[in-house]
């Protein structure tokens, strides 16, 4: 849409140009002329804009912006000069005016560009998917990353079925890092519309942006991405040097996913909500939990979540099924001794699913740098009472989430392929809704495959 509307732009200031070389050239007609295809452009803008299909509407602002107070000042400047100036349009500066002009209007669209015209999916269930969200304050906990010694605070989002009556199964959906809430809408709004309950965490700090009770904007916190950037580099950091870095993030995480379930299975106990909520609409989420089966739940969510979802299925005795989309089960390692990193030899109890994709690491030298780390998702499933691992080939990291659908352009700096991702983000929520529907509802068969 972006470039469409680019595209019609530069061809109504090329137009405009064209005039200035013609009997239209005189100042006052190109005053005129001005108005007209600013107003055009303005009107051509808007009605693009306002077209049903077009979703994420943000992304015109700034560009309608523009244009329009070029249409105003262009009308002003008529008003006050066409009947006093007289002579020719200068035709060297209609050519300038008309490259700026166009240049101007191209960096104000740059989040057309950047983002896509995405809606989600179309999904497979009876349900129509509503949403409503908080904020839970955990007074129990300071936020290491603020200065000021508040609590810390963990935005839930949740997508239910609207309308339904009974009662349905809880899934917790945990972001990767510097990700976001609706990392994973698709998937979400695929599992509420089959008769789920989902609620996708921020975690502050650790998440893209998100917001805070008092409304303030909070960002990911730039010590948390030199951490993230430094592990990636084998060459200066040690497999006990992941270990010690990556455990602070897990306790966060996790302690951030149990207080949110801890506090919906309260509110489901006490058939109210404590004041650690904070919605516009506490009503509203309240109806949500009691629509709750808290004695199905499940956990999962992608890369750093991924993992943090596992660590729970390890530590809390509710978690009945586990998936891990692309993330390294962290919380698998159980320490370091002589230098040496050792993994958790004992049975893992909940059904784990993970999906993923072939490792980057191929030769000797990386795979011992690696350490405990390598084949660590692998010795997982090994060694789970239920475990099982599907691949799919050819993707990147972030092509688990629906960022290539949402950002294109973000989804290639950040590694992803050149695939079908529409394709790619039908069939891997078709797996995790087989996957819930087994062992959360005791429904269907498990049709997996490992490799896709």
């Amino acid at each position: 849409m972006g470039t469409t509307f680019l595209i019609l732009f530069a061809a109504a200031e090329i137009a405009l140009v064209v005039m200035t070389f013609t009997k239209f050239g005189e100042k006052a007609a190109w005053l005129k002329n001005r108005v007209i295809v600013r107003a055009i452009e303005t009107a051509l803008l808007l009605g693009l804009v306002l077209l049903p299909v077009v979703h994420l509407k943000w992304r015109f602002i700034a560009a309608l912006a523009v244009v329009a107070i070029r249409f105003i000042f262009a009308g002003i400047s008529w008003l006050i000069g066409h009947k006093k100036i007289n002579g020719m349009k200068k035709k060297a500066w209609s050519v300038v005016n008309c490259v700026l002009s166009t240049i101007l209007v191209a960096v104000s669209l740059m989040p057309a560009f950047i983002f896509a015209n995405y809606n989600g999916l179309p999904t497979t269930g009876n349900y129509t998917v509503a949403q409503v969200s908080s904020i839970l304050v955990d007074e129990s906990r300071t936020d290491t990353y603020e200065n000021d010694g508040s609590f810390r605070e963990i935005p839930a989002h949740f997508f239910y079925p609207e309308g339904a009556s009974g009662e349905f199964p809880l899934v917790v959906f945990s972001h990767g890092a510097f990700g976001y809430y609706q990392s994973n809408f698709s998937t979400y709004a695929e599992l509420a519309s089959n008769g789920y309950v989902v609620v996708a965490l921020d975690h502050p700090h650790h998440a893209f942006f998100t917001k805070d009770t008092s409304g303030k904007t909070i960002i990911v916190d730039s010590q948390f991405i030199n951490d993230a950037a430094m592990i990636q580099n084998m060459d200066i950091v040690s497999a006990e040097d992941i270990f010690n870095i990556t455990n602070e993030w897990m306790n966060l995480r996790c302690d951030d996913i149990s207080f949110v379930i801890d506090s919906i299975e309260a509110a489901r106990s006490d058939d109210q909500l404590s004041s650690a909520w904070h919605s516009e609409n506490n009503e509203l989420v309240m109806n949500v939990i009691k629509s709750i089966d808290t004695d199905h739940i499940g956990c999962m969510g992608h890369s750093l979540g991924g993992a943090a979802s596992i660590e729970l299925g390890r530590t809390r005795n509710d978690i009945d099924a586990v998936i891990d989309l692309d993330g390294t089960a962290l919380g698998e390692v159980e320490g370091f001794k002589n230098g040496k990193g050792f993994a958790d030899e004992t049975v893992y109890p909940v059904p784990v699913l993970v999906i993923g994709r072939k490792t980057d690491y191929n030769n000797e030298e990386e795979l011992q740098k690696l350490d405990v780390y390598n084949n660590l998702t692998e010795h997982l499933v090994e060694n789970a009472a239920d475990g099982k691992i599907a691949i799919f080939s050819g993707v990147g990291h972030m092509d688990f989430t629906d960022l290539p659908l949402f950002s294109p352009f973000l989804s290639k700096m950040l590694g992803g392929q050149d695939i079908d991702n529409e394709a790619m983000m039908n069939t891997l929520n078709g797996i995790v809704l087989d996957w819930f529907n087994y062992y959360l509802k005791n429904e269907g068969e498990l049709q997996i495959k490992a490799e896709y």
